[in-house]
């Protein structure tokens, strides 16, 4: 088995709240994504670092990288990271934040290599702590087909039965594609996941 460099560690933070009330909610699909990638890799996130869960260091193609699950709520997601970037020897440059976002439709992503927190006050933590938005997301889309009176009632309530099949779509393609961004490079992974549009698929199959 080929030694991991722990210098080229990349920090893959899903973004969510704790605790049980939370788990099937919107907002926490960054959690479920972390624990997607979790399985696929066959590691645990289940190591407390400071106010984090974290997996053990495994590979992607030949890369070091840890799964991060904040559990500061979502406002202070931020906070985790100074002690992890210390830790892993590693900084705003190898970090993946993967997170829900309301600006686009259920079943589209977008991978993005900067920007603004668009609203998110998750992301919103991370760029303050980082003091620059120049690191990768992976963001997914939750927006429904139908309109959204409080957008914070939504994101914290349970994802409904008619989303539920194309949000876990959506939630294995994030999956995906945080692991072409390591493995082949935020460009391709761009090109690969941008244009993507899960409803299409979704529809074709109705017809």
């Amino acid at each position: 088995m080929t030694e991991l460099n722990p210098k080229s560690t990349w920090l893959i933070v899903g973004l969510g709240n704790p605790g049980s009330d939370f788990a099937e909610t919107y907002h926490n699909i960054g959690f479920r994504v972390a624990v997607e990638l979790a399985r696929k890799f066959g590691v645990r996130i289940r190591e407390h670092s400071g106010p984090a869960l974290i997996s053990n260091r495994f590979e992607i193609a030949g890369n070091t990288a840890v799964l991060v699950q904040p559990q500061t709520f979502m406002n202070l997601s931020g906070g985790v990271l100074p002690k992890l970037f210390e830790r892993f020897d590693t900084d705003c440059d190898r970090l993946i934040v993967v997170y829900d976002d309301l600006a686009l439709p259920a079943g589209k992503l977008r991978i993005r290599q900067k920007g603004s927190a668009g609203g998110h006050n998750g992301v919103k933590s991370i760029i303050s702590v980082c003091g620059t938005d120049e690191f990768l997301r992976v963001r997914v889309g939750i927006l429904p087909e139908h309109p959204v009176a409080q957008m914070r009632d939504f994101v914290l309530s349970r994802v409904a039965k008619s989303s539920a099949e194309l949000l876990g779509k959506s939630e294995a393609a994030a999956v995906e594609a945080v692991e072409m961004v390591i493995a082949q490079g935020t460009e391709k992974a761009m090109a690969a996941f941008n244009s993507l549009d899960l409803r299409e698929v979704r529809e074709a199959k109705e017809e």
